[in-house]
């Protein structure tokens, strides 16, 4: 399937802010993903500029964890559905769907495309990796 590389193009920022909530991931923390395993809102509190986007998190311990190494618990693709960009196109990841793949937080749009991307996670993890830089959901960190 083709890139559409006027979406690509679209893509500007490393990590693009919910137009919503103004924040990386809609809010959530991402070392929250990690600790407790599920999406966790974050706190204004407990703010840091990264990646072209602003986090928050739930305390001073998941901030410090982040500011010490962003791109272990930064979500793979630029928080883009993992599925959709295995198969050349850009999708926004939803923070509530997500998975750990070889210890990486991956998102995906539906939840059916979580189930598709799992079932072959092998070869979709490199399909998605041919085409993130392509599609513009590969930070350059």
């Amino acid at each position: 399937m083709p890139v559409h590389q006027g979406r690509a193009q679209a893509r500007t920022d490393l990590f693009i802010p919910d137009p919503i909530t103004g924040y990386a991931l809609g809010g959530h923390d991402p070392v929250a993903y990690f600790i407790d395993r599920k999406p966790r809102m974050g706190r204004r509190k407990f703010e840091f500029r990264w990646g072209g986007a602003e986090w928050i998190f739930v305390n001073e311990g998941n901030l410090a964890a982040f500011k010490a190494a962003p791109e272990v618990y930064a979500p793979l693709f630029a928080a883009c559905g993992a599925q959709a960009l295995s198969e050349g196109y850009v999708t926004a990841g939803n923070p509530h769907i997500f998975a750990f793949v070889d210890g990486k937080l991956v998102f995906f749009h539906s939840v059916v495309n979580r189930f598709l991307f799992l079932v072959n996670a092998k070869p979709q993890m490199s399909d998605a990796e041919a085409n993130m830089q392509k599609t513009g959901c590969k930070p350059a960190l």
